[in-house]
């Protein structure tokens, strides 16, 4: 009898939680390196010799009856290994959740530092410690990151709405790879290109829309999320500490609609301004321009539907990425870590894969995410993922908003496309740490995420 006098009860309960407002809170950290900082945790790029506009991390927690879920866009080359679960850790343990309840990306600006503290402390053996980066600041801004969140998570606002709109962002990504008639890579078309032929080529394969998902109290504004796919660099390498060009124009929306804004990196691996870019500086601001003007039309589209609490789900689908043959020798790559002869760079480069490898070797999976917000649907990935995987998720949604942050765990760097591993070039041709069996891996887990409901 008990039972049956208390099943109303628990009926009002489910229908409480079902009504329950979905709440928000938004957070935003300066982590600008100080001068004298590794950039690009490379040894080919300048130090920070000045700050030519601060760098920030930025973020959302998502507030509802389940666990809280946390997303964050840093302004950094990359977080790699177990530096990024040391971040997702901090954030969680500030916001009152999981770890796998936290992605964190970065948007892979080159004048910025990158963290990486498997391959610090590699290296650190061999005499070349504090040269991918500066530690002491490192590990102050995952404190002051996850004291944001803390805060936040205090003052929480009630959502009614969610907005979602796109907009096609002209003249700004292009296919970074320019393949010739024997269909391999003729050319590599970087960030910035003054190649005629190569400037000349199509478009190529990208994605040609900036996406936007919006929160809203009744008729006003909260906050502003974007997504588009594109290596974000106009130039670099000077020493000069920069949010370039995504930052540049994510202040040109703060200005015209004053409300948080946090912009993610899509897949863009192997996407770059190079059709339109020629590097020099007077094209930073052009191209701001071109993708803060489309991040307008976009908010201009949208359509806002109602949105509580239980519109929203999180799922997480860890995967096991393939290592690459060229980087498998543990022992080769510790030699080029040892040798002095070796330049440096190549000595730094042996580290960060080297640290890939052991983490691997080590059965370390990456979770992959994906955030439900009523009809939209918005994946989480890791590395310098090519834009292909970003236009089959579309394609195997093609009824849904869906949206991507790539440059989550940054460990992997590139990861290509099967057929891209035999075409050469820059990212498959020598760099990528995964092997072309990568897609078989992730393909799937993109069908298996995108089924949930």
């Amino acid at each position: 009898m008990t039972f049956f006098r208390s099943a109303p009860l628990l009926l009002a309960i489910a229908v409480a939680f079902a009504a329950e407002p979905l709440r928000i809170a938004t957070f935003q950290v300066d982590v600008t390196p100080p001068l004298g900082s590794p950039l690009c945790c490379s040894a080919g790029v300048k130090p920070a010799e000045q700050i030519v506009d601060p760098l920030s991390a930025r973020g959302i927690i998502l507030i509802g009856p389940q666990k809280s879920i946390v997303l964050v866009a840093v302004d950094w080359e990359g977080i790699a290994n177990e530096g990024w679960d040391e971040w997702r850790r901090a954030i969680a343990a500030a916001a009152n959740t999981d770890s796998d309840h936290v992605s964190v990306h970065t948007l892979h600006q080159h004048d910025a530092p990158g963290y990486d503290p498997t391959a610090e402390k590699i290296l650190k053996k061999h005499g070349l410690a504090a040269k991918l980066y500066e530690p002491n600041f490192m590990r102050s801004m995952i404190k002051r990151v996850a004291e944001a969140v803390r805060e936040a998570a205090r003052t929480p606002q009630i959502v009614t709405h969610l907005g979602l709109g796109r907009a096609k962002v002209k003249e700004v990504a292009s296919s970074r790879r320019v393949l010739g008639p024997d269909g391999k890579v003729k050319h590599v078309r970087f960030s910035a290109s003054r190649i005629p032929e190569a400037r000349e080529a199509p478009e190529g394969v990208i994605d040609p829309f900036v996406r936007v998902v919006s929160f809203w109290n009744q008729n006003r504004p909260l906050v502003s999320i974007t997504y588009y796919a594109t290596h974000p660099q106009s130039y670099y390498g000077q020493g000069g500490v920069s949010a370039d060009f995504v930052g540049m124009a994510r202040s040109m929306r703060e200005a015209e609609l004053p409300i948080a804004h946090i912009h993610f990196n899509g897949a863009g691996g192997n996407v770059a301004a190079g059709k339109y870019n020629d590097g020099s500086p007077s094209m930073r601001p052009i191209l701001a321009r071109r993708l803060a003007d489309s991040m307008k039309a976009a908010w201009e589209s949208m359509a806002k539907t109602p949105i509580k609490a239980a519109d929203v789900s999180w799922r997480s689908l860890p995967v096991a990425l393939p290592v690459a043959d060229a980087i498998r020798n543990q022992e080769r790559l510790r030699a080029l870590i040892t040798d002095p002869a070796q330049p440096i760079r190549n000595r730094l480069t042996a580290g960060r894969d080297l640290a890939f490898v052991q983490q691997r070797a080590a059965n370390r999976k990456i979770p992959l995410f994906l955030l439900i917000l009523g009809g939209a649907r918005i994946i989480h990935m890791p590395g310098e993922l090519f834009v292909e995987y970003q236009l089959a998720a579309q394609e195997m949604k093609p009824d849904s908003f869906i949206a991507m942050a790539a440059y989550g765990d940054y460990g992997p760097g590139y990861i290509g496309t099967r057929i891209a591993y035999s075409q050469g070039g820059y990212e498959t041709g020598s760099v990528s740490r995964t092997a072309p069996e990568v897609e078989e891996v992730l393909l799937p887990a993109l069908r298996e995420l995108l089924s949930a409901r």
